[in-house]
């Protein structure tokens, strides 16, 4: 039974329960105010999503990366790591290039460049009026997110004056588009990709990219097009060290400001009295007490730490009814260590500029196989089209490998969140459906395995506390951002309980490896506690 005393507490301005980035971004901002922080995280340790480390038993040298990867929304929103100086703590990236790559089933290939100049020169080799389609198109993308990239960065529940203007003077400079902006952002992606273009590997190419978003048949899903327009304008790019770096980095800074972090510290009670948060209390027993709180998890596994009663039971409900993997489909992880290396070599000897495509992000299927993947999974079922993301992270920092190694990260992007019988009945042969899919693309990848790791839904569900394995916590939506993040009387800067805070993907602006949540969640802390 769950008790709210608060038995020889220890005394914090700020509790945070979830050690992931944001809430470790959390942290150092409010350290560096000089409040009392804390950090407590589940796990055995720091990073959540946006960590790495050696798991597979046979290959205790391949470094795997069980989550998050690439550094897109932190190049797009760079704040945390100037403002916290993580540099300072080990904090590298590096730039890719090319970045993304559409692998076709015929050995063409479509990259992505770094301007919307250089992606229809590559398009102008399959078609010269899909590469005019595109730039025409690139017109309407960039407004918007000239327009969303201001409205992103701050707290939506403050006025945001600047901001407001900054978004309306690029309107205003732009109203000949709005009409067409706006049908482009409300309509289905699927769409507005078949109604611009029509040869199929440049179609293909852009289904596989925007799938990763969610199925693109949906309505107002053209909001995805953002991501085209974020990895053409700042390009990607990875964490030198592998993804664990950027929490290392984090937590030394918050060690160096004075805050605390513990790990192995899972939460059994968010204890609130008289309408208040009085602080937190551990499975182990002890009770940390905190004038304010911010729960850098789920938002409903957040509410339902808090003391039974606080919160009213309609927005318990309406936490855990926000969507999460609500189309029925998620991604299927499976990484692969590697006795050697591997390249797309078939893809490559087809490109007239002989690029090398070995440090890319390899987007496999076709557009009906990103179709068929999230039909398949919404009836519980595995397709049998591949359409998957793939990459070789040791191509880019060959030190997350033995020399003349590699570790392969694959991303099967739909797969069923619920499938019939369980995923315990097919595991093993939807990982190696996986890696022979893979190994069309990437020769040798079957070959020359050395050990696996697989993850679905369930397992991330488990291990990172997420409902259905959802990464991005709440589906991502034009319905579901600002305010309406995670739902309608959630998103703003005050809760139920006063001196609770949400702090992670689960609000405004979303998933994605940026601080943003964090720092909004901060914000709110300093304003509430009168910093």
């Amino acid at each position: 039974m769950r008790t709210s005393a608060l038995s020889s507490p220890q005394h914090y301005d700020v509790a945070i329960v979830g050690g992931g980035h944001n809430g470790l971004a959390a942290a150092c901002y409010l350290a560096a105010e000089g409040l009392k922080v804390i950090v407590v995280e589940a796990l055995p340790k720091l990073g959540g999503m946006a960590s790495s480390g050696y798991l597979i038993p046979e290959a205790p040298q391949h470094l795997v990366h069980p989550c998050a990867l690439d550094l897109m929304s932190l190049r797009v929103h760079p704040m945390m790591p100037r403002e916290l100086q993580l540099e300072r703590h080990g904090f590298r990236q590096t730039e890719m290039n090319p970045g993304y790559v559409y692998l076709h089933p015929d050995g063409s290939s479509l990259v992505f460049g770094r301007s919307a100049e250089q992606t229809a020169a590559d398009i102008r080799r399959f078609s010269e009026r899909d590469a005019a389609e595109f730039i025409a198109l690139m017109k309407l993308v960039d407004t918007f997110i000239d327009i969303a990239i201001p409205m992103m960065r701050v707290d939506p529940a403050q006025k945001n004056l600047g901001a407001k203007w900054n978004a309306l003077k690029v309107l205003l400079r732009n109203r000949h588009l709005k009409a067409d902006m706006t049908g482009l952002v409300g309509s289905p992606a699927y769409t507005s990709i078949v109604e611009r273009f029509e040869h199929p590997v440049v179609v293909s190419a852009l289904c596989c990219l925007l799938g990763a978003a969610g199925p693109i048949t949906g309505e107002a899903t053209g909001v995805y097009f953002a991501l085209l327009g974020f990895i053409q304008r700042f390009g990607l790019g990875r964490v030198v060290g592998g993804m664990q770096t950027l929490p290392n980095a984090l937590a030394a800074r918050l060690a160096e400001l004075g805050g605390e972090a513990r790990v192995n510290a899972p939460v059994a009670e968010i204890i609130a009295k008289d309408g208040r948060v009085q602080g937190l209390r551990l499975v182990d027993g002890s009770v940390i007490a905190a004038h304010s709180v911010i729960a850098a998890v789920h938002p409903s596994v957040a509410l339902k730490m808090v003391t039974p009663g606080a919160v009213e039971r309609r927005l318990l409900v309406r936490a855990e009814l926000a969507p999460t993997n609500a189309h029925g489909g998620a991604p299927v992880k499976v990484d692969v260590a590697l006795r050697g290396q591997v390249r797309p070599t078939r893809h490559e000897a087809l490109r007239p500029d002989k690029l090398s495509l070995r440090q890319s992000v390899l987007l496999i299927g076709t557009a009906e196989a990103v179709l068929d993947n999230f039909k398949c999974a919404a009836r519980g079922e595995v397709s049998k089209q591949p359409y998957l993301w793939a990459t070789v992270p040791s191509a880019v920092d060959p030190t997350q490998a033995p020399e003349g190694q590699d570790i392969a990260y694959l991303y099967a992007v739909a797969m069923p969140v619920d499938p019939q019988g369980g995923w315990d009945a097919i595991r093993t042969a939807v990982a190696q459906q996986v890696i022979t899919q893979a190994d069309e693309y990437l020769p040798g990848l079957k070959a020359l395995e050395i050990g696996r790791r697989m993850e679905a839904a369930p397992d991330f569900a488990a291990r990172l506390n997420v409902p259905k394995g959802c990464v991005v916590h709440i589906d991502t939506g034009a319905t579901r951002s600002s305010t309406m993040r995670p739902a309608y009387g959630l998103g703003g800067d005050t809760l139920p309980v006063a001196g609770l805070f949400f702090g992670g993907a689960g609000i405004h602006p979303g998933g994605g490896v940026n601080g943003l949540p964090g720092r909004i969640a901060a914000g709110r802390v300093k304003r509430y506690l009168g910093k």
